[in-house]
């Protein structure tokens, strides 16, 4: 009896196994892929995310980007020299360009670029409505945009960006000019404004509304002179005819690294030290000298931090094509405070040089 159990078990056992090959057989033979293929998926533990190839971006020595400026100042040397370093700690190939304030050699660049298959542009572009078709096109055909020292409308194309907030700039040496008109020359004085409207009019126009924001308020200005001179060399004999044409002004509140840096010379040139003062935006070295000089011509300026917008551009960048989380939604700017360097906190100066010698060294 135990045999014929033992010959019975054997028997419908066998015939289970036959049953089943047959039905695998038959959905091979049928080409249906659904629910076959899905059991040869592996099902993520819990929550994970499957990484796809999208997800996953691409590896940091497989990476080309590129830094892009439109002058050859202090400020856009900084800016590029923040983008190169933030690309070399990511073991990325970056080569960086000036496109010398052309508007058609910024887009033929960025064609170029296109062209040759780069992963990212980080750019300072030169004309915040003009430039924004160029770099939309090149985001459209898969080349991913930063934003740096500026703001674009309608920009929900690129990965994101860091700059200043041009209002703010001007208000913080305006409120440094306001209190030495007031210390200094008992609330009266005509000023004179160098900027760069013909340029970048909606940026010169938020940092000369800043400053004016501020001294507006005391009852005895009044400005006698808005010029247009954003260039060092330019500056100093737009200053000089200012200067010649109004003998009576004294404050000049320059726009810009090289306005202010022009505008300082042309009052030295000019033997004006002690009865015209200068006010001005943007920071360097030698900006930083002229606060320390004992000629007592400019007073104050408020810097953007140039070094580390560049690099926070270019870090968010990389970060993008390498498909890190940056915690930027595409198309948010976020801001670098900018710093006021002021005559009378020489503390502050030297503090400042210090970073800025740290920085770029090497």
């Amino acid at each position: 009896m135990k045999k014929y159990f033992k010959a019975l078990t054997f028997i419908l056992s066998l015939s289970m196994m036959l049953s089943l090959a047959a039905c695998g057989s038959g959905n091979n033979d049928s080409g249906d892929t659904g629910d076959a293929a899905n059991t040869d998926a592996v099902e993520p533990a819990g929550d994970a995310a499957v990484e796809t190839p999208e997800t996953q971006g691409k590896d940091a020595a497989d990476i080309e980007v590129a830094g892009v400026v439109y002058l050859e100042d202090q400020f856009m040397k900084l800016l590029s020299k923040g983008y190169q370093d933030a690309a070399n700690a990511a073991g990325v190939k970056c080569s960086t360009s000036n496109v010398n304030n052309d508007q058609s050699k910024e887009t033929q660049l960025i064609n170029t670029y296109v062209g040759q298959g780069l992963d990212g542009v980080a750019i300072a572009p030169l004309n915040e409505e003009s430039s924004i078709t160029t770099l939309k096109s090149a985001a459209e055909q898969g080349m991913k945009i930063a934003l740096t020292d500026s703001t674009l409308s309608n920009a929900d194309f690129i990965v994101g960006g860091y700059t200043s907030d041009q209002g703010q700039l001007g208000a913080s040496t305006g409120a440094a000019a306001a209190k030495f008109i007031q210390d200094e020359l008992d609330g009266n004085a005509k000023i004179a404004i160098v900027q760069f409207k013909s340029l970048l009019p909606e940026k010169s126009a938020a940092r000369v509304n800043g400053f004016l924001s501020e001294v507006e308020s005391l009852p005895g200005v009044e400005v006698v002179a808005d010029q247009d001179a954003w260039m060092q060399d330019k500056a100093v004999t737009v200053v000089n005819d200012i200067l010649t044409a109004h003998p009576d002004v004294d404050i000049i509140f320059a726009a810009n690294d090289g306005g202010t840096v022009g505008a300082t010379m042309a009052v030295k040139n000019g033997g004006k030290s002690g009865s015209v003062f200068v006010f001005g935006i943007d920071a360097s070295e030698q900006i930083a000298s002229m606060l320390q000089d004992s000629d007592n011509i400019l007073q104050a300026v408020t810097g953007q931090d140039a070094y580390n917008m560049g690099y926070k551009s270019m870090e968010l960048l990389i970060n993008d094509i390498m498909g890190k989380e940056t915690n930027v939604e595409a198309g948010q700017i976020l801001t670098v405070d900018g710093i006021l360097l002021n005559r009378a906190d020489q503390g502050g100066i030297e503090s400042f040089l210090t970073n800025l010698q740290e920085r770029t060294a090497g």
